[in-house]
């Protein structure tokens, strides 16, 4: 397969597949900015993914490894974030556009539920006992909470600066701004502030998961992707200081220079839903699992030709989907862009994740 280079004529290079995963028809024509799979309230596989070519697109996966092109939805501009809601009807789109619109994909329509005076970063969906709604978070340093059938938002709360990244998973929302900012809160009955954390990290905060006690099942604490190449485990009541801790990756031994690192940003951190493992993608254009427990790397990706923007597990746990695509971090432009999809088989608590079908999308 062959692409048209930005700055020239001449055609360039399909991209490489080292892992050999499968590959999915009908991509995005740009960069992947968001992806999520179906709830588990839906008995197929259903994954969407936001592109900055302001659409939206939606894939069956079926247990074969075959991927079905479902439909498609445009915005005026980027998408930088989606979310389902909780019984897999509707799917949410936050847009460079300042608005999140709601897809019925049983109509197949849009309408307007959210909006803010600056792009929305991120949108989630809430469901608590009292309440459903929209959590969104824009670079207008605002949070707001919506009942989508109002066009008023429930509540707004101010932050420190602009939303960067945000993750959710009821009572908990975490929320990372600017200037290095975290804010935690609590969403029980009404929406508010828990406490602010000072981040163990150095540079810019990219991404933001949450993560659940394996004993309780309740979210417990978060891990902190950044573009310095490391991630921040964060317990929000840690029982001992040593629980807390950061760990490199995403880095590469310059072959050319001694004792020298090139750095990449760490652009998607995912936990899976059972195992409570970690995933996380980069510029160096690989991708990771990780045992935070046993403070261990337990696999690592052959290395493909472009940057890992995004990732997401399915609702078991069983596939793991990442994209790939030029993330600014390189000063050249490539224009071939994927999704890949993994389904994994879990062969023991601790150990290592074994490949037993991977799809790629293309």
């Amino acid at each position: 397969m062959l692409g048209g280079g930005l700055f020239s004529n001449k055609p360039v290079a399909a991209p490489t597949n080292p892992n050999k995963d499968f590959e999915v028809t009908q991509p995005p024509d740009d960069t992947i900015s968001a992806m999520a799979f179906s709830p588990a309230t839906m008995q197929q596989n259903f994954l969407v993914a936001g592109s900055w070519d302001n659409s939206v697109r939606c894939w069956e996966v079926e247990q074969s490894g075959k991927t079905v092109p479902k439909s498609m939805q445009s915005m005026t501009m980027p998408i930088l974030d989606v979310c389902w809601s909780d019984d897999g009807t509707k799917v949410f789109m936050a847009s460079c556009d300042k608005q999140v619109k709601c897809w019925d994909l049983g109509s197949n329509q849009t309408v307007q539920v959210a909006a803010h005076d600056a792009p929305i970063k991120t949108c989630h969906w809430v469901k608590a006992p009292s309440y459903t709604c929209i959590m969104t978070g824009s670079w207008d340093k605002t949070l707001k909470f919506w009942d989508v059938r109002s066009s008023v938002p429930m509540m707004t709360i101010n932050l420190p600066e602009r939303a960067y990244c945000a993750d959710v998973d009821y009572p908990m929302a975490v929320v990372g701004t600017a200037s290095r900012g975290i804010v935690v809160y609590k969403l029980e009955g009404k929406p508010e502030m828990v406490k602010t954390v000072d981040s163990p990290l150095k540079y810019q905060h990219r991404c933001v998961a949450i993560f659940r006690d394996k004993k309780k099942q309740s979210p417990t604490g978060f891990g902190l992707g950044s573009v310095e190449g490391r991630v921040a485990i964060h317990y929000i009541q840690p029982q001992s200081s040593k629980d807390n801790f950061t760990f490199k990756c995403h880095r590469q031994n310059n072959s050319g220079t001694m004792n020298v690192q090139d750095i990449y940003a760490v652009n998607d951190i995912k936990f899976h839903p059972v195992h409570g493992t970690l995933a996380t993608v980069g510029s160096d254009a690989s991708f990771a699992y990780w045992d935070k427990d046993a403070r261990t790397k337990l696999k690592s990706s052959e290395t493909l030709d472009q940057p890992i923007t995004k990732c997401c597990f399915n609702s078991n746990g069983q596939i793991f989907a990442y994209s790939t695509g030029y993330d600014w971090s390189k000063v050249c432009i490539l224009v071939m862009f994927k999704i890949i999809i993994l389904l994994l088989i879990i062969i023991d608590y601790y150990n290592t994740f074994i490949s037993f079908l991977i799809i790629i999308f293309i």
